[in-house]
């Protein structure tokens, strides 16, 4: 009996951590990271009472985040049923109801919200609610089922990491901290374009007016490339305006010019395996993009 409950229990914890994305979640969270690091950058002012407030608002932003993604699952549950790439989630494939998926959800973002104004910021907490909101309900639900143009105004919500990041230490929003918001907002596109190429059956099933679906594979694949050469020119503003040194503008040239060649590479001629390809380094790409930007501070701050 016992042995049949503790099956139970891990079985549940499996498909309600599955319900926050947490591959997708860890990528906010280090985004968020980056936001704070680089803020933090030449500060003086370290001590243990900092640390804690650090460590909680990201504990914090990664709670309500998860909170967004279960939101997000709730919402799209009879859509994601349609899908090949997620039919498998929770809720479609009845491990979990509606009610535990509520319950959850309502629990984590109250926590996590308790969690930022209690202990970093009323701007941080706000912040994230308002990112909350703009993801689980604005895009969820208006601007996903509504506009092919759904992930470039959506994107602002997934941008904001950086942002939540920053206002922890600070308390308030440098204007570096929208250039990380710019970065990841342009990236958002082809990152998510790419992926809809190979899934375009997927997304014509359920219903959801994807670039794809409802301009084709050509037109698709010319706004990846522009937005990757909008990308690449963006990454180099950090450098532009002072924020950043040698190795990160040629970190940012090589990959941003990567980013081009795949994107160039994927125009000329479709393919599952090219567009595959484009959608796995775009990954990479920002995650190393943002490395070479903390280590480029570090450096430059602790070292010359």
């Amino acid at each position: 009996m016992s042995v049949t409950l503790l099956h139970i229990s891990r079985t549940s914890l499996y498909q309600f951590i599955n319900l926050t994305k947490p591959r997708v979640n860890l990528l906010i969270v280090f985004c968020a990271l980056i936001g704070m690091l680089m803020a933090l950058a030449g500060s003086q002012n370290y001590n243990f009472s900092l640390l804690v407030r650090l460590t909680i608002g990201l504990v914090g932003i990664g709670i309500v985040s998860s909170a967004a993604a279960a939101v997000n699952c709730l919402l799209e549950r009879k859509i994601d049923a349609k899908m090949a790439r997620t039919a498998w989630r929770p809720l479609p494939s009845g491990n979990l109801t509606v009610f535990q998926t509520m319950l959850f959800s309502i629990m984590l973002a109250s926590f996590g919200f308790w969690l930022l104004i209690e202990f970093v910021s009323p701007l941080t907490a706000y912040l994230t609610l308002l990112t909350f909101f703009g993801y689980a309900f604005i895009y969820t639900i208006i601007l996903k089922p509504l506009t092919p143009q759904n992930i470039v105004i959506g994107g602002a919500s997934g941008a904001m990491p950086p942002v939540l990041g920053w206002s922890i230490v600070s308390g308030t929003i440098a204007p570096e901290a929208w250039l990380l918001f710019l970065i990841i907002f342009v990236w958002t596109p082809p990152h998510f374009w790419a992926l809809a190429l190979y899934r375009v059956d997927d997304y014509r099933r359920s219903g959801l007016p994807m670039l794809p679906v409802t301009h084709g594979s050509k037109f698709t694949r010319l706004q990846i490339l522009l937005y990757a050469i909008l990308l690449l020119v963006t990454s180099i503003m950090p450098f532009v305006v002072g924020m950043s040194g040698t190795l990160y503008i040629t970190s940012a040239v090589l990959l941003g010019s990567i980013f081009v060649k795949f994107s160039w590479n994927l125009y000329l001629e479709y393919s599952e395996k090219r567009a595959r390809q484009l959608f796995r380094f775009s990954i990479n790409y920002l995650a190393l993009l943002f490395f070479a930007l903390l280590v480029d501070k570090f450096l430059e701050v602790y070292f010359f």
